[in-house]
Formats: structure tokens, sequence, C-alpha cells
């Protein structure tokens, strides 16, 4: 019976975050915004590879979208822990927006070239640099920090059902209406968030006061203080080994669809679908057990598992199996990423939690390029089997030198 009731004590409603109103309008625009985002994370990775008809020219696309986070994380932290997260906010969701409907004009008037994808890639990897830290950084100004790892893992369901509904819309968008009507829809959608933002008003406005010119100062402090400490600088190691090697699917997968199982976009996008569908479970997973806080075994283990699941994949040829196994890869990448964020932030003080976060996202977002084009030169050359195969192994042959080094 103890055990029983210490089993039930770790759950608790997935949903306790939304009784904040401020939370509820943020997680609303979000809703809607990332359905538009999702819709275009498919269509642009299709209409590279459609223009091209190579793996690698694909990776340089999706590469140049996280490039700039590898390039500028580290000032993006500085500037979110100096100004108002609202503000800036409202700054990169207008610059989204703008930059999504130039994309969307060019692709519907029939003047897109390969180099227009290139420079509004980066564009958009730019604003993204700066906008992710904010708004990881701004959901513990919302909520506090007694829900603040429900609010992470509620954020991530949303992001991760938007990519089980965006797919699966972007599917048939692009086969009934267009490519160009996905981007159109999402330049649309970051009107939600704009709207959202109007009517939040944040518990606490976190803003540090440094003095000007001392930008270098405040980056070599923030990396001074993951390095200090033992379990931040631990979570960050680990989530660049998955950064770089476990976020490739929208490389891998639609060659892997063409190349292995014989489909078209339809199918590609199915199977997206399901690594968004494994992931809102994932999500939806950690939002019940977040009351017991970040769990060392999904710290600790679940990486090894999505490194698996990655080889399996490579060895498939059936849609069925195929997309199973994104989807459980989806579950345990999103279960990691969400316990490693929580862990970070409620690790980190107020005045240290935007770059903490976006050291975070650098070493996530910003080995996504690394990974885009180690995966994309390797299905190039040997296949896109072949691409799965030597991620998930990377995954497993780091994680297995580090805890031998540690060991030592």
């Amino acid at each position: 019976m103890e055990l029983s009731a210490d089993f039930i004590r770790r759950f608790n409603n997935p949903f306790s975050a939304l009784r904040h109103r401020n939370f509820r309008y943020y997680w609303g625009g979000m809703c809607i915004s990332l359905i538009g985002t999702w819709m275009q994370n498919i269509a642009l990775p299709w209409l590279a590879y459609s223009m091209t008809g190579s793996p690698f020219l694909l990776s340089l696309v999706s590469a140049l979208q996280f490039t700039p986070m590898l390039l500028f994380s580290l000032f993006a932290g500085v500037i979110v822990d100096r100004f108002h997260k609202k503000n800036i906010l409202y700054f990169t969701q207008s610059a989204a927006l703008l930059i999504t409907l130039t994309l969307a004009v060019l692709v519907w008037s029939g003047h897109v070239r390969y180099w227009h994808l290139l420079v509004l890639a980066t564009m958009l990897g730019m604003v993204n640099t700066l906008d992710m830290p904010t708004r990881h950084s701004f959901i513990i100004e919302l909520v506090g920090r007694e829900e603040l790892m429900n609010a992470i893992a509620l954020n991530s369901s949303i992001f991760n059902m938007a990519r089980v509904i965006g797919p699966a819309l972007a599917g048939i968008v692009m086969a009934t209406m267009g490519i160009a009507f996905c981007f159109y829809i999402n330049s649309l959608s970051f009107a939600a968030v704009l709207t959202g933002l109007f009517f939040i008003h944040p518990l606490v406005e976190n803003q540090r006061e440094f003095g000007k010119g001392e930008i270098w100062e405040n980056i070599k402090d923030g990396l001074r203080y993951i390095a200090d400490n033992e379990h931040l600088s631990s979570i960050i190691m680990t989530v660049a080994i998955i950064g770089v090697f476990a976020m490739n699917f929208n490389v891998l997968v639609p060659v892997f669809t063409k190349e292995v199982l014989g489909q078209d976009e339809t199918v590609f996008a199915f199977l997206m679908s399901l690594v968004g569908l494994g992931s809102f479970v994932g999500a939806m997973l950690i939002a019940t057990m977040s009351r017991s806080g970040p769990q060392k075994f999904v710290l600790n283990v679940v990486p090894f598992f999505i490194a698996a699941l990655l080889i399996l994949t490579g060895l498939t040829n059936k849609c069925m199996i195929t997309g199973l196994c994104l989807a459980a890869s989806g579950l345990f990448f999103v279960a990691f990423t969400s316990s490693a964020n929580s862990s970070l932030q409620l690790n980190s003080t107020d005045g240290y939690r935007g770059r903490v976060i976006s050291v975070y996202l650098l070493v996530f977002g910003g080995g996504i390029p690394l990974g885009n084009i180690y995966s994309g030169f390797i299905s190039d050359h040997l296949g896109s089997r072949a691409g799965f195969i030597a991620c998930g192994g990377a995954i497993l042959a780091l994680l297995g030198l580090r805890r031998f080094i540690k060991m030592q």
C-alpha cells in the first residue's frame, strides 16, 4: 500500500499551470502559432529537396536555420537577462511573421530560387536565436517556480501536438492547394502569439541591470556559473550530444521516405506526424509527473534509448515499423529535453537563467547544423539507412565514452 501511495503521489493534474491567466494567454497563442510552424517545417525541406534532388543541399537549408544559434546564442542570453522578455517577444514574433510572409509570396509567385531558401532560412534562424531563450526563460515569469516543470511540459505538449497536426495538415495543403499556402498559414499564425502577449502581465519582470559595454564579461560570467555547477554542466554536455545527432529527422526522413520506403510527400508528412504524436505522449507523461521534479532515470538512461531507436529505424523497410520507431524516438526525446530544461531552470538563479538557457539552446539547437551536415553527407554517400545508424551509433559511442571518463 505504501508503494502504491508513493506511486500515486508522483502524479498530478497535467494541466495545473493553466490556472495562471498569463500562461493561458501565452499557451493559447502558441497552440495556433506552432501548428503553422510545423506546416512550414514540413513544406520547407520538401520544397528544398524537390528543387535540388540532393540530400546535402537539403541539409544546408536545415542547417542554416540553426547556424545563427551556434554563433550568437551566448550574446542572446545576455540580451534576455538585460531586457524585458515581453518586449523582446514582440520584436521576434513580428520579424518571423514578415520573413515567412516573404517566403510565401516568393513560392506562390513562382519566383523562388534555392538561394532564397538559404537567405530566408538564415534570417529566420537569427530571429529564433533571440526568440527561443526568451520564450523558455519567460515561462517562470508567468507561473512561478512551483508550476515551472508543469508549464514547460505543457509547452512541450503543444509543440508536439503541433507536430502531429501540422505535418498532417501540411500534407493535405501541399497536395490540394499548393506548397505556398503552408507558408502563408504560418505567417498568419504569428498574429496569435502577438495577440496573447498584449494581454499578458508577468508576475515579475526579471531584468538584471548590467553596465554598458560589458557583454563579453557577462558571457564569461555565465559560462563560469555553469562550469562551477556540476549538475548544470553535466546536463548541458548530454544535451549537446543529443542535439547534434538526434535532431536530424527533417534531413533523414524525407530521403528515407523516397529512397527506402518508395513513398511520396503524404507518407513523409504522416511519418513526421508520428514523431509528433510520440513527442506529445512524452510531454504529457512528464507533465503528469512534474510534482516529483526531474527524474535521474530520464536524464541519465533515456538518451541511450534514443540512440537505439535511431539505429533500429535505419534497419527498417516497412512504413508501419518505421513510424513506430519514429514515434518512440519522439517520446523519449521529449521526455529527456523537457526534464533537462526544467532541471536547468530550477537549478539556476534569476540573474543567470537567460544565459543558462542560451547555453542550453546553443548546444542543443546550435548543434543541429553539425548534425544536419553529418547526416546529410552520410546519406548522400551511403544512403539514408546509414544516416540513421550513424547518428544512433555516434550517440552511443559518445555517451559511453563520457561514462568511461567519468569513472576514471
